[in-house]
């Protein structure tokens, strides 16, 4: 496979080419700071697609083509892979058509009458939809959420049953950390590597300190805790 810019997020992937799609539209889009291949195979364009760095996807196909992988098909299987915004771009004018690739998945159809301003602004949308979703899921994921306890990574706050409660930076480390091991007991020596990145010396009564604090600003009760739990002998463990 070639070199693509995975870091532009700017990477447009072109299967089939049976219009010329690319030939005709690389001067303009690349002009606007996109980078263009051609996958010319089934097992090309799983690669470039399983690789993670394809940001758009366009699918030059006939519906009515037989005896490959082509239309609803086509677009199943690109799915099945990846979620990045398909565009289909094809030579059938027929509003049934447009209804089946976007039925199948394809999150746009247009043909190859096209005026190529058009097309490149309607990659411009799809591209800005992909981006601002992956951002999205991305937050999404650093937000965690035990019950009424809440660690918003983004912005570095936690909260309980919508109270913010406020952390040292080594009590935040040390409550993320468990938090994001929900469910698992935690050794001491863990805990102390996982977050002063060096072999625990005395680690014992350091983490007990923290944690006694961490309990008194996130529990109700510290003594009878409902977040953060000891589990003699073994360590440390939230939820």
């Amino acid at each position: 496979m070639k070199h693509m810019d995975s870091e532009t997020g700017k990477n447009i992937l072109i299967y089939n080419n049976e219009t010329g799609v690319a030939k005709r539209m690389r001067p303009l889009f690349e002009g606007e700071g996109f980078h263009m291949i051609v996958a010319e195979s089934i097992k090309e364009l799983e690669d470039w697609l399983k690789s993670g760095r394809v940001h758009l996807l366009l699918i030059d196909i006939d519906f009515k083509e037989k005896g490959k992988v082509q239309g609803v098909g086509l677009i199943s299987l690109v799915r099945a892979l990846s979620r990045v915004p398909v565009i289909v771009v094809s030579a059938n004018e027929a509003k049934q058509s447009t209804i089946t690739a976007l039925n199948a998945g394809a999150d746009d159809y247009v043909t190859v009458a096209c005026n190529p301003l058009e097309l490149l602004a309607r990659v411009k949308s799809q591209m800005r939809r992909y981006t601002q979703l992956v951002n999205v899921c991305e937050n999404i994921d650093r937000i965690y959420k035990v019950d009424g306890l809440v660690i918003d990574d983004i912005r570095r706050k936690v909260s309980v049953d919508g109270r913010e409660v406020r952390l040292t930076p080594i009590e935040y480390k040390i409550l993320r950390l468990l938090v994001q091991e929900r469910g698992k007991v935690l050794s001491i020596d863990r805990i102390y590597e996982s977050i002063w990145h060096m072999q625990p010396i005395g680690a014992d009564n350091t983490i007990a300190v923290h944690i006694r604090h961490i309990r008194e600003k996130i529990e109700q009760n510290p003594k009878e805790p409902r977040y953060l739990k000891v589990v003699w002998g073994n360590g440390y463990k939230v939820g």
